[in-house]
């Protein structure tokens, strides 16, 4: 078995020799990816250790057709819970659903729309930007 790694950032401890049979230095995009699979022909991916722009990456190849036409599947955690996970109503309906509770939330663009949403939900609030990897400018308020 071999891995192929595919990371733009030369500086991280993932591509230091022997963490992968093979390191491609390139942007993690549809294009590039495809790009490696065209030449790697892999069985599968995973696209859960990649942060945001990985899922975001294997969700658009997915959606447009690129991972059936190679047969390439998707490993760890299936395709579909990445999307479902990804739509926050979708994700409070499916935890709904197995009789759990999730905080309210509200997507807002404005300052006025948080400070309506926030009286509405009720203080305590977690502000925090739409995928903002590692939660990078939330806050409570």
């Amino acid at each position: 078995m071999e891995s192929i790694l595919i990371n733009p950032n030369i500086a991280t401890v993932q591509t230091s020799k022997g963490l992968a049979g093979k390191v491609y230095f390139l942007p993690v995009t549809p294009y590039f990816v495809e790009e490696v699979i065209k030449k790697e022909m892999p069985d599968g991916l995973f696209c859960t250790f990649g942060g945001q722009t990985a899922l975001n990456c294997a969700v658009k190849m997915y959606e447009e057709g690129t991972l059936e036409k190679y047969n390439v599947s998707v490993l760890g955690t299936p395709i579909e819970a990445i999307i479902m996970t990804e739509d926050r109503e979708k994700f409070a309906a499916a935890v709904d659903h197995c009789g759990f509770k999730v905080a309210e939330s509200k997507c807002c663009t404005t300052v006025e729309e948080c400070v309506e949403a926030a009286r509405k939900i009720g203080y305590p609030v977690l502000v925090r930007a739409a995928f903002a990897l590692g939660g990078l400018g939330s806050g409570f308020c």
